[in-house]
């Protein structure tokens, strides 16, 4: 099928309404990508991280944009990476690509809502107080940003789009407050807090703890194709769509790489608190700017715990798409394919995704320090590995599509090449999380639990469209 003959996905969504326009899309690329955290992960690895953002921006961050961006002016249908791979390889492959799509995202608000908490005492002013450990705070906090962001997603998303906008908003500000700290502390008299110098920024890729972290912030930069997935309620999907990652990608990567370098110019490497090391960085730039502003960490640590919520939001808001238009092709019960009568939202499959989140973290917190913690951090692990089957998707089809018929806005970039890319860095990227942590009491054992986990949610996905295909068959039949 040409992009010509695809004109109607972009005439009518399955019912949706049309509410985003491009600034909308370039904030929710911001906040469905950016989060502060990496810098830390990326700042405690020390200087060599600066050049595997570059690598990881090279080798899987621009092969994205171009696979998305081209993949959504040709195709600009709902569903998105779903829509994609089905249109390239089939119903079955379609299915097992937003299978695997809305299945991770079930894990990831829980996750990521979890450390929210923990940054908002800090904002609270009591990030020492031991008030992070208590899960009769992280328990009502977590939860009550989650079904905050449930509610502005259902009411429509004309509404949802502002948790969003501010959510991108709350992440960009603390980057920015960070990067001018870091260059007052850069340019200034006193010595940076890390040698910077060249022999430093070389990072040992023969080391299993450098391509570790090279594929982990390579996936730091994952996310551009959720805005794809909203392509239903997008203005001018065609346009809209690459032109907002063309307007967001370099503000991302800049993020990442410039506030890297700031935390590294203001702390130790080996001084770096993974959870917390953006706010330390800020707080030591302040007090290096001979400024009392012992308002600015807990405002900026105010501000992430915002940049997170509407992250969640966007997550909430994307998978959910996904199962709409799976639900509405009938391979989700056919539930999943209701549009509320006023808000025009899928508020069927975000309550069914945030109830479902709703029970992981119940498990993960009343079973802190059980077995059912440990079983909870394998199924943590083998999210991570489902979570790159889609992105094999998603650069396969860019790969058969733009050979098919050449695109005429790769400026000279061979398809294939940047295609092969991204392939081959998700694929390591696969490996990569199989590799059990150090402190492993049997590697076998860790393997077969993730590996065998991973296998089992791909084949439950295959049993329900199994079904579904035989249930719509016999429909068909009978008409």
């Amino acid at each position: 099928m040409t992009p010509a003959n695809s004109a109607s996905a972009e005439e009518s969504g399955p019912g949706l309404a049309r509410g985003l326009k491009l600034t909308d899309m370039v904030l929710f690329n911001l906040v469905a990508v950016v989060s502060l955290r990496w810098l830390a992960t990326a700042s405690a690895a020390g200087p060599s991280s600066i050049t595997l953002w570059i690598l990881a921006a090279i080798f899987f961050f621009i092969p994205q944009g171009l696979a998305v961006s081209e993949l959504s002016a040709r195709y600009p249908d709902a569903g998105g990476i779903y829509a994609w791979t089905k249109r390239a390889y089939g119903e079955g492959h379609g299915f097992l690509c937003g299978w695997c799509y809305w299945v991770n995202n079930v894990l990831y608000p829980p996750n990521l809502l979890m450390s929210t908490a923990v940054i908002a005492t800090y904002a609270m002013g009591r990030g020492d107080s031991g008030l992070a450990d208590r899960w009769g705070y992280v328990l009502p906090a977590t939860l009550g940003m989650l079904w905050f962001a449930v509610a502005l997603n259902i009411i429509g998303v004309s509404t949802g789009k502002w948790l969003q906008n501010a959510g991108a908003i709350g992440t960009f500000i603390p980057g920015a407050v960070l990067v001018a700290l870091g260059a007052y502390a850069f340019f200034g008299p006193a010595p940076i807090a890390n040698d910077l110098h060249f022999r430093n920024l070389i990072p040992d890729l023969e080391s299993f703890s450098a391509i570790n972290l090279w594929a982990s912030i390579a996936f730091a930069f994952a996310g551009l194709e959720l805005a794809a997935v909203m392509a239903g309620e997008v203005m001018e999907p065609r346009k809209t769509l690459p032109r907002s990652i063309l307007l967001a990608a370099p503000l991302i990567l800049g993020l990442y790489v410039v506030g890297t370098i700031a935390v590294l110019t203001l702390v130790p490497s080996g001084e770096v608190n993974i959870v917390s090391g953006f706010l330390q960085a800020i707080n030591v730039g302040a007090a290096n700017a001979g400024l009392a502003l012992a308002w600015l960490a807990p405002l900026m640590a105010a501000m992430y715990v915002l940049g997170n919520v509407g992250g969640i939001g966007a997550w909430l808001a994307g998978p959910a798409r996904v199962a709409l238009v799976i639900g509405l092709d009938r391979y989700f019960p056919p539930a999943f394919g209701s549009i509320h009568p006023r808000w025009k939202t899928p508020w069927v499959a975000i309550l069914v995704q945030a109830g479902l989140a709703t029970v992981f973290l119940l498990i993960s917190v009343l079973g802190k320090g059980t077995t059912v913690q440990r079983a909870y951090l394998i199924v943590l692990d083998t999210m991570l590995l489902i979570y790159f089957i889609p992105y094999i998707y998603l650069f396969l089809a860019y790969i058969k599509f733009t050979s098919r018929e050449p695109s005429p806005s790769a400026h000279g970039i061979k398809p294939w090449l940047t295609g092969a890319s991204g392939l081959i860095l998700t694929l390591l990227a696969m490996i990569v999380a199989m590799v059990p942590p150090s402190d492993t009491p049997s590697v076998a054992l860790f393997e077969i639990k993730v590996a065998g986990g991973a296998a089992a949610i791909v084949a439950l996905g295959g049993v329900l469209y199994w079904r579904a295909a035989n249930r719509v068959g016999r429909g068909a039949e009978g008409q």
